[in-house]
């Protein structure tokens, strides 16, 4: 029986549980709180900021191979394990490039790949030939740790571009205080794919869907997304182009933009995403699965849906609260073929990623999609 240590115990490392019961995998978490969701479902927990790299090397005795859940790890600590023969996957030369979000962007541009235009911040010179070049309104990103919408800004004016770096700069640390500056993009759709590699270089991938966001955090996907088939196409062959550049091993989340002139890609995350969700319910092979059959050297299994198509609603924090909301999450559950995913967490607050619900839907029409998301969002949501 092979043990897979995972870096983070959040919902993503959570909704791995059943997959691993099913491929005979134990998980060994490494995650900071007793509170958080993946501690009820893992063999064995190392309690540590996923960024411990001393932690890590605990982690790594407990189990065979290790994977991540999030993307806040300390690369350069973790590579003195790699080089004492500890089996990261997928490997820290995979993650390198894409942890910050400059660097991503700079990493993406090389390969020939469509990205917005963008500037490093890393210093405040310039900023007004930087402003005049890209246009109004713009966003800035912050490099590392952002998500969620966390650490992303609409910027409409120079003034606030000046206020916003000087309040960040003044109450964060160095490290947390560069920015990425790039143009705001007027997109029609914005879309994901979750695209899997195995150990033997073999790629799967999931449909395109269309997520829909609101302040910058992910409220409902659509799957399959509506677009051409020369659009899927051009999707598919940029997620062979990173995961094979990268030689990735598990699974990628890309986002992108759909916009008049063509597809942008706008940022990649190295591990399963909130966009490929709705596979636990409607497809036959989930991302969780997938990633834990890539990691552990099994073949990759059928990632295409088993139905027309489906929505995928997150269950958002709206308050400061301690509830768990089971008269709504009951309501939700009549919905016909619905399947509520609720992640244990003891507390709420605004913004803060719950549980999500999926429709399993009959057609593959996109505006069906929506009366579902409307009648989920009403029940939860306080009028």
């Amino acid at each position: 029986m092979k043990r897979v240590g995972v870096i983070g115990g959040g919902q993503l490392a959570w909704m791995m549980a059943d997959a691993a019961q099913q491929l005979g995998v134990e998980l060994v978490i490494q995650t900071p709180s007793e509170n958080d969701p993946a501690v009820s479902i893992a063999q064995e927990i190392v309690f540590a900021p996923v960024d411990d790299a001393r932690a890590t090397e605990i982690l790594a005795q407990k189990c065979d191979i290790i994977t991540f859940e999030n993307e806040f790890v300390n690369i350069q600590a973790l590579s003195v394990l790699a080089q004492q023969g500890v089996c990261f996957r997928p490997r820290l030369e995979a993650l390198a490039p894409l942890l910050d979000k400059y660097h991503q962007r700079c990493y993406l541009s090389d390969l020939g790949l469509p990205v917005p235009e963008f500037f490093a911040l890393d210093q405040t010179e310039n900023l007004k030939s930087k402003i005049e070049y890209l246009g109004l309104p713009a966003v800035l990103k912050s490099r590392r740790h952002g998500y969620d919408g966390q650490g992303t800004f609409i910027i409409t004016d120079f003034a606030t571009l000046e206020q916003k770096l000087s309040y960040e700069t003044t109450t964060k640390t160095l490290n947390q205080s560069l920015f990425l500056l790039e143009e705001f993009v007027p997109f029609e759709r914005e879309l994901a794919i979750i695209a899997a590699r195995s150990v033997e270089g073999e790629i799967v991938t999931y449909p395109v869907v269309e997520t829909q966001q609101e302040q910058q955090v992910c409220r409902r996907v659509i799957a399959p997304a509506e677009i051409t088939p020369n659009q899927v196409a051009e999707i598919h062959a940029i997620a062979h182009t990173l995961l094979n550049s990268l030689e990735v091993v598990g699974i990628l989340g890309i986002e992108l933009f759909l916009t008049t002139d063509g597809i942008l890609v706008n940022e990649i995350a190295p591990r399963t995403h909130n966009s490929g969700h709705f596979s636990l319910d409607a497809c036959e092979t989930s991302q969780f699965e997938q990633h834990l059959r890539a990691v552990c050297g099994l073949p990759l299994g059928n990632a295409a849906l088993q139905c027309a198509g489906a929505v995928m609603v997150n269950l958002l924090g709206y308050e400061n609260s301690h509830s768990d909301y089971q008269s709504q999450r009951q309501q939700i559950a009549e919905i016909p073929q619905a399947h509520v995913h609720w992640y244990g967490k003891t507390e709420s607050r605004p913004g803060r990623k719950l549980g999500h619900v999926t429709v399993l839907l009959d057609n593959q029409n996109r505006e069906s999609a929506y009366p579902i998301a409307h009648s989920i969002e009403s029940i939860w949501y306080p009028r």
